[in-house]
């Protein structure tokens, strides 16, 4: 395996482990919460309503795949803010990966719940040309996962870049030296406004993914 793979899989690696420990650091739940329990309980809070608005009550059971989902993705993006650290998102081995857990997840609970019924999802509300949408709505099901891949890596690798470039401009100039340390708090401000729009934007289109495949079949 090459050194930049290796690499790759321990950040991987890492991304995981420290959502992890700040949930065991936050201990059991109790009647008077900590401050670390009280931010995963407002974090699976968003979560739950996040899948209640979109999919309803049944959609709670979907909860430890969607909150985990989100760690994942935001810890992997925080770690592209570290100097001389690459995202794990910013490698589209892992989104791709990410994006097929979903893909599968989500088809498979679309057979599970609905047998072969589920089939009329891709066949449009017109009879007559359902062959037609049956292959449109396959096509659309397949790219799926490649955009959900595609989106994160490109705005984690381009914001990576991006940060790199403006840092050594700054750094390059006697100007914007002088002027630096707003400049780069701003550009990191803008950064991490970017880590938890990307990481929602993931987690939403899942929980919109999981709604169409478990919604009733109104044809």
């Amino acid at each position: 395996m090459e050194v930049g793979s290796v690499k790759h899989v321990i950040l991987g690696i890492v991304a995981m482990v420290i959502p992890l420990m700040l949930i065991i650091m936050a201990g059991k739940p109790s009647t008077r919460p900590t401050k670390f329990q009280a931010i995963w309980e407002g974090y699976l809070r968003f979560v739950k309503n996040m899948l209640k608005d979109n999919i309803g009550e049944e959609g709670l059971k979907y909860t430890p795949l969607i909150s985990a989902i989100g760690l994942y993705v935001f810890f992997s993006n925080l770690l592209g803010m570290v100097p001389g650290l690459d995202a794990p998102t910013g490698n589209m081995n892992t989104t791709l990966a990410l994006a097929v857990i979903v893909f599968l997840y989500y088809n498979f609970e679309g057979f599970r719940k609905h047998g072969v019924g589920y089939l009329k999802h891709f066949m449009g509300p017109v009879p007559a040309i359902a062959p037609i949408f049956f292959v449109i709505e396959l096509v659309s099901h397949f790219a799926r996962p490649v955009t959900l891949a595609l989106r994160l890596f490109a705005n984690m690798k381009g914001g990576a870049i991006l940060l790199v470039s403006l840092v050594g401009v700054v750094i390059q100039n006697p100007f914007t030296m002088a002027i630096s340390p707003v400049f780069l708090i701003f550009i990191i401000a803008i950064k991490f406004l970017a880590v938890i729009i990307q990481t929602y934007i993931f987690m939403i289109l899942s929980t919109v993914y999981l709604a169409g495949a478990v919604a009733h079949e109104e044809h």
